[in-house]
């Protein structure tokens, strides 16, 4: 072989080897690391506290300066999500879940106030909604015969239910019905990854969305090896979201995103896209939500 041929191919084999080390330790960008992914916002809220902290078109403008494609509505009393849905952006769409709230006091007693069945039936007759919550409840408070009554009512209604639950209380719903469909919204706070896997396996109808978990990245911003581990085995099972549940939330939305971005591109291109928006779009196709408009 030629020597310059020779330099040639030790070169380049020192190149490849130099990239598969950086790929490895997380150095190395991803290949479409330029691009914005786009995001599924699978926890908002457009409360009215007592007015909304943006006007609507701000709201949309928010959601399509960050390549915002598609929200779980909800909102505190439901008119703000009523609201998104009259506003019909035809590069949003809008999926909106009843909130079982009227104000906020309702957050600690809506799971043993009879007031509240007959809100969720007064919504639900309105049409349109895809689920329930997001709701919270914590160790027995699950355990009452109105939150039974709340998941066969989803069940039987082909809804979903977004639950603020603790481990106790995520096992409860499922025993109250195990047909029951469940996005677990911040995927219990501090759930051990180990934790979350077993429920994944255990109940196939369940869903963890990541607002506010902790653990998924270090200090240094990178994916910890036990999420990227638990994402890349179970792609279809996760989802983001904001969780605008107070105005400070909606000041940082813009940061909020782009720390989603900022560990998505951590990952295999198809495993992020089904995180970001596929699996969303998925569970609630154009064609299901045809009569929220």
């Amino acid at each position: 072989m030629p020597e310059t041929s020779r330099q040639y191919w030790l070169w380049a084999g020192a190149l490849f080897r130099c990239l598969a080390l950086a790929t490895w330790l997380g150095l190395a960008p991803a290949a479409w690391s330029d691009e914005r992914i786009p995001i599924f916002d699978a926890h908002l809220h457009y409360n009215r506290e007592p007015d909304y902290f943006h006007p609507l078109e701000r709201v949309l403008e928010l959601f399509r300066r960050n390549r915002v494609t598609g929200i779980l509505a909800t909102s505190r009393p439901n008119d703000g999500t009523h609201a998104l849905l009259a506003a019909n952006p035809p590069d949003i769409r809008v999926v909106p879940f009843i909130r079982p709230y009227r104000v906020r006091s309702d957050v600690g007693s809506w799971f043993d106030d009879p007031s509240i069945q007959h809100l969720i039936a007064a919504e639900f007759a309105r049409g349109g909604y895809a689920g329930i919550g997001e709701f919270h409840l914590h160790g027995r408070q699950a355990d009452t015969a109105r939150v039974k009554r709340t998941v066969d009512f989803a069940v039987a209604n082909d809804l979903y239910l977004h639950a603020h639950a603790d481990d106790e209380a995520l096992e409860t719903l499922f025993r109250h019905n195990p047909k029951a469909r469940i996005i677990w919204a911040h995927t219990g706070f501090a759930t051990p990854p180990e934790k979350v896997e077993a429920y994944l396996v255990r109940y196939p109808n369940l869903w963890g969305e990541l607002s506010y978990r902790s653990g998924i990245t270090g200090p240094d911003g990178r994916l910890s090896e036990a999420w990227r581990s638990l994402f890349e085995r179970h792609p279809e099972r996760f989802l983001v979201g904001s969780d605008t549940w107070t105005n400070e939330r909606w000041q940082d939305y813009d940061a909020i995103i782009a720390g989603y971005r900022a560990w998505l591109v951590q990952l295999p291109r198809e495993v992020a896209e089904k995180i970001a928006f596929r699996n969303a779009e998925q569970l609630f196709p154009p064609a299901a939500m045809a009569g929220a408009r």
